[in-house]
């Protein structure tokens, strides 16, 4: 008898099986990948906070007194905490004092500069705004396409660009005076970039679509020295007090490279893409993921200190502060529909709150007060200590807002907004 007609019976039956197998493979992949996990030995240290933000105050002849929020993030390592001395300065109710309505998509918050805000919009427009009245300074059409904030140094305005025109098939960075507009430099991409550029010694650094790390000369735009990721490097990059540089990409790469010749000191694997920037504080380095985790490496070893899982996609870009009687803390939001404090240190829930829709822009701490803006075009403030509401409003969408100490600006879908604290009697 031959064995054809019975391993015909029993093929079926195999086949059901490695199909299961498979499956089950993919199963169990799925429930490590967003299983936590936490490493608390990595390198950490409870490094003294930061001193409260300079307030600005009336200078001689000036009304408004000179003041910066240079980069996206606030510092240049973008930790997006931005202290008071009196952190309940800056709480509701509020008094609007002026706007800037527009109808273009404002995905990214200005950056301040002396007395003025600058603006870059997602269609490539460049406003230098009145910190004190709004009142648009200058404005200059810098490209056709754009997805970042501008960065602020020694009166020069530092900004790249998705598309310098209309079917072009690269991006741009350029460098404009601040005080009129008036181009200083201007250089050609070989691919699109929406990563904030950070200025640091006379140098620029910013990522790009195809992987591209520069450093450029701040003075004229000349290349100091390039890097390849092995992906596409949307988000900030971030630097710490040695001046070394620290950013992730598509793919999960996660980098940190010396600043002065681009050498690589360590790299380190995600999951998923990596849109956020990065923030780094505590000798760790914490960003969130398209694989709905948030991550913290170590800032010297790259180790994985902890992993943290969400519900959903985590494009944001974490804010970590130590508020007044609180605790080193990761404040990011997810496509979950939750707002999430993480112990900085252990990755460990310290609360969650639910948002009022999916959080695709950073957080930002002010004072002792979370921000967040949601995809349903709301703002929401709530206590950085409890995750407690505090206030609401229906504008917004991406990132939520900066602050010069004494205002609060706004970023609504396509317009900006001066708010001010209503004086208490």
């Amino acid at each position: 008898m031959t064995r054809g007609p019975r391993l015909r019976r029993w093929l079926p039956w195999v086949a059901g099986l490695g199909s299961m197998l498979v499956l089950g493979g993919a199963a169990l992949a799925l429930t490590l990948r967003h299983r936590d996990i936490s490493n608390p030995n990595v390198e950490f240290t409870n490094q003294p906070a930061q001193p409260p933000a300079p307030e600005p105050k009336p200078t001689r002849g000036h009304a408004e007194a000179s003041f910066e929020w240079p980069v996206y993030g606030y510092s240049k390592q973008r930790t997006r905490e931005f202290r008071l001395s009196d952190p309940s300065s800056l709480h509701p109710p509020y008094n609007q004092k002026w706007a800037e309505h527009g109808r273009v998509l404002l995905e990214f918050p200005p950056v301040l500069g002396r007395r003025a805000l600058y603006m870059l919009k997602n269609n490539g427009a460049l406003y230098a705004l009145s910190r004190k009245s709004g009142r648009v300074l200058w404005k200059k059409k810098v490209g056709s396409l754009a997805a970042s904030s501008p960065a602020y140094a020694h009166n020069t305005i530092y900004a790249v660009l998705l598309s310098r025109f209309k079917g072009a098939p690269g991006g741009r960075i350029i460098a404009l005076d601040a005080r009129d507009g008036r181009v200083r430099w201007s250089r050609k991409l070989p691919s699109r970039s929406e990563s904030s550029p950070l200025i640091d010694h006379g140098r620029v650094f910013f990522g790009s679509e195809d992987g591209t790390v520069y450093s450029l000369r701040a003075r004229d735009g000349s290349i100091r020295w390039r890097y390849k990721a092995g992906g596409a490097v949307k988000g900030a990059l971030a630097m710490d007090h040695h001046r070394n540089l620290y950013f992730g990409s598509y793919g999960g790469g996660v980098y940190s490279l010396r600043a002065r010749d681009g050498s690589q000191r360590w790299r380190a694997q995600a999951g998923g893409n990596i849109y956020s920037t990065a923030a780094v504080a505590y000798d760790r380095v914490y960003l969130g993921s398209t694989d709905g985790n948030v991550y913290s490496f170590g800032a010297a070893s790259g180790r994985l200190a902890w992993r943290h899982a969400t519900g959903g996609y985590v494009y944001g870009s974490p804010a970590v502060a130590h508020v007044p009687d609180g605790k080193p803390t990761v404040y990011i939001g997810s496509y979950d529909n939750k707002l999430y404090a993480l112990d900085a240190r252990t990755g460990g829930v310290r609360w969650t709150r639910g948002a009022e829709g999916k959080i695709s822009g950073g957080t930002v701490v002010i004072g002792d007060l979370v921000f967040y803006s949601t995809l349903n075009k709301t703002t929401t403030a709530v206590g950085a200590r409890t995750g407690k509401f505090i206030w609401r409003t229906r504008r917004g969408a991406f990132n939520p807002a900066v602050s010069d100490g004494r205002r609060l600006f706004l970023v609504g879908y396509s317009s900006l907004f001066a708010l001010m604290p209503k004086k208490k009697r």
